[in-house]
């Protein structure tokens, strides 16, 4: 079995806990004193399903970022009900990723659940068998013992998404989670992220695939380092909207002096 083949079965069932709303005021984000997110202020509403679109250098793997507490913000803030510790699943593009390192596939599942195992603590049988299964809900049974510099990027994303299935998140984070993979992949996947919004879980993902936005995401955030438009996809993947994002990207300037708005907080706040 090559894995990039196999369709996913969700079979890691669990009590999905409510999530909170996400409020994200006046967010900016900058890098050497120049914004990738300028002045963005919106709304996650529990158990939605939205994507984060824009042009190339727009700020949406900025905004995951910022949304997860590893940056943070020169002005604004993003409210989290609390998430930040345990609650809030992040899957980060695979090119951000090395995988030289020889690290096992079923270490990498089981790094889902290092929250509940920590420093000092072993993982128990339980939670082996649940990493188990939650290779065998992405298509990869029997594949735990191989390392992940052995695997096609199609089953190496597949990987990342049975360790986001062991975190077992109430909000999920997920940046170009489709990105240079095959069709069959993109689609076992994808039924993955249906499941996920089926149990209420809140899902925001980093997409550039439009006609992909239009036909699964009924939400999505249009950015252009500053909010275009955000509302239902429908509303918000309009002919006005696109083109305003791509008159503000080509009017970016990379010298300009930096945002010295003053800062509201310093970090993503429960």
């Amino acid at each position: 079995m090559n894995g990039d083949s196999s369709g996913v079965r969700p079979q890691v069932a669990a009590r999905v806990v409510a999530p909170p709303a996400i409020a994200v005021e006046d967010l900016t984000v900058s890098y050497h004193h120049h914004p990738a997110v300028h002045h963005v202020s919106c709304r996650f509403d529990p158990g939605s399903l939205t994507a984060v679109i824009g042009p190339n250098g727009a700020g949406k793997s900025s905004l995951l970022d910022a949304l997860t507490g590893r940056v943070q913000p020169s002005t604004g803030r993003v409210l989290t009900g609390g998430l930040l510790r345990n609650g809030l699943a992040y899957m980060p593009q695979q090119s951000g990723i090395d995988r030289s390192f020889p690290l096992g596939v079923l270490d990498v599942v089981m790094l889902g659940a290092w929250p509940r195992i920590g420093w000092f603590t072993g993982a128990t049988a339980a939670q082996r068998a649940q990493a188990l299964l939650a290779l065998a809900s992405v298509g990869l049974a029997g594949f735990e013992r191989r390392l992940i510099s052995e695997l096609s990027v199609g089953q190496f994303q597949r990987v990342l998404f049975a360790r986001v299935l062991m975190q077992d998140a109430p909000v999920i984070l997920l940046d170009e989670p489709f990105n240079a993979i095959d069709t069959r992949t993109t689609a076992d996947l994808m039924r993955l992220v249906q499941h996920w919004h089926e149990e209420g879980r809140t899902v925001i993902a980093v997409l550039h695939d439009l006609a992909q936005v239009r036909e699964h995401f009924p939400m999505t955030l249009l950015l252009a380092r500053e909010c275009v438009a955000h509302g239902r996809t429908e509303e918000v993947l309009v002919p006005r909207h696109l083109m305003r994002a791509q008159q503000m990207a080509e009017q970016w300037d990379e010298h300009a002096d930096w945002c010295a708005a003053p800062a509201l907080a310093s970090r993503a706040t429960p």
